[in-house]
């Protein structure tokens, strides 16, 4: 071989591997390139995060997925197995969040386990739609059953080797009865609060942005993520005294709830034994307590209650209230509305001839005028149906405006509330009806409208027998 041939075979090697060098760098930069945009439109690739949960846990019912299974009573009833994608959906955010989690490039959550907690009775079901949904792979602990959701998390703990603040978890319930992210809370697991479940990712990832300020910097327990992005720490002052309205009383069993804090509603557990000697309660009634924490049970109660609206004021009355926006207060006050219908069970109590306060809340009910349609079917003219939609002068909302009579409280079908007298009574279409309806025997307004703080379902006030009208007092 020639000197010109050597040469020319250097040459060519030089340029070969000159030109593998190219292609590798050009590859590089592609493969870089195309990286970062992944990065820039992948919500997963949070490389600032410093602290992520080592595991992340969520409650199935209204939170991954909806309806609650308790809803499905029908297929049960029918031996029938709920169908995934039919008569079980998943929220589409919460899926899109597990499939970013699933293809995140950046392994974001590399060393993150997943569990689901959940107490449904429905055991069966939920595992059943896990897989349905192709779920089963995607979490490490599952916990299902009733019960405490305390336990899922004790058993999470032990399964999992990992401490209640390398934990963040995700509900729908935040307190009372059924509550589950206060008593989580408490063990020291930074909660999520989301009662309209995962509808959105910004719910997960403000989460973490939450968790990774809360590990770093403090790690408090009782501490919860609002529905509203907002940070709420739930410490129990046991001296202070709460105030509150009993929500609920089971007498058979000597026991019953209080609604309590304005900001974000708990309901507490009261035994009889924490009531006044000779003094009874009703639902309704405004108390005050304490918190105390039951020592067989490490549940808190409430304690030392003390009945605001035990009036001994000749001058006062203590009333049931009942509340309705407009245009309904106005149409019930007037006399043109003769039935409320409801689903709930919230006049069932109380027998006929019972009289309570009519309270107008603060909206007015968005039906879409529908009213308008129905009152005019009766063949009442717009000036009619205004004057009948209108409080009078000095009655507004916030006020107790009017006293009523109930009369029966029955149930009816859909076919009974579509007949056109029913549903011109009510002041609405049979579809949009409850189907508990109550009469209304008679109705008057008071003497003035008087403010009246509103409460959910029928609840109690302290009023001046002078506003009453002649007549219902005494009887």
């Amino acid at each position: 071989m020639n000197k010109f041939s050597v040469s020319m075979r250097a040459f060519y090697l030089l340029f070969a591997f000159s030109m593998r060098q190219m292609q590798t760098m050009a590859f590089t930069f592609m493969n870089t390139k195309t990286m970062s945009a992944r990065r820039t439109s992948n919500t997963l690739s949070r490389t600032e995060l410093c602290a992520v949960p080592s595991l992340i846990v969520f409650d199935l019912d209204n939170t991954l997925w909806t309806p609650e299974l308790y809803q499905l009573r029908k297929l049960q009833r029918n031996n029938q197995i709920p169908v995934a994608h039919s008569d079980v959906k998943l929220f589409p955010a919460a899926w899109d969040i597990i499939q970013k989690i699933r293809n995140d490039p950046d392994d974001t959550f590399a060393n993150t386990k997943f569990a689901v907690a959940s107490r449904t009775t429905s055991v069966e079901w939920a595992h059943d739609l896990l897989a349905q949904f192709e779920l089963l792979d995607f979490f490490d602990f599952i916990e299902i059953f009733p019960g405490d959701k305390a336990t899922h998390f004790d058993n999470l703990k032990k399964q999992s080797g990992v401490d209640y603040d390398g934990m963040l978890f995700f509900d729908d319930s935040r307190d009372g009865r059924f509550g589950n992210c206060e008593p989580v809370a408490k063990l020291g697991v930074l909660s999520v609060h989301c009662p309209k479940g995962i509808y959105e990712e910004s719910i997960f990832y403000n989460a973490l942005d939450h968790y990774k300020e809360w590990f770093t910097t403090h790690k408090s327990p009782n501490t919860i993520v609002e529905w509203d992005n907002s940070i709420t720490t739930c410490t129990v002052d046991r001296n202070k005294r709460h105030s509150g309205v009993v929500k609920m009383v089971k007498d058979d069993k000597n026991f019953g709830f209080i609604r309590y804090c304005e900001k974000n509603p708990k309901d507490m557990f009261f035994h009889f034994s924490a009531l006044p000697a000779n003094q009874q309660v009703e639902e309704g009634d405004e108390v005050t307590f304490k918190i105390t924490t039951d020592s067989r049970k490490g549940k808190d109660e409430a304690a030392e209650i003390v009945i605001s609206n035990a009036s001994t004021d000749e001058d006062t009355v203590n009333m049931h209230v009942f509340s309705m926006n407009l245009p309904f207060a106005a149409l019930l006050s007037n006399g043109y509305k003769t039935l409320e219908t409801r689903n709930g069970t919230m006049f069932t109590p109380y027998p006929e001839g019972t009289k309570m306060l009519l309270h107008v809340g603060q909206r007015i009910y968005p039906d879409g005028n529908r009213h308008i349609e129905v009152m005019k079917s009766g063949g009442l003219d717009e000036t009619e149906i205004q004057s009948l939609k209108s409080l009078p002068r000095g009655f507004g909302k916030g006020m107790a405006v009017a006293i009523v009579e109930l009369g029966k409280t029955f149930e009816t079908t859909l076919e009974e509330r579509c007949d056109p007298d029913f549903q011109r009574a009510v002041a609405a279409f049979g579809a949009d009806s409850g189907m508990r309806t109550t009469e209304i025997k008679r109705v008057e307004y008071l003497k003035k409208g008087l403010k009246v703080s509103g409460n959910g379902g029928v609840f109690k006030a302290n009023v001046p027998k002078g506003v009453i009208p002649e007549g219902w007092l005494g009887e």
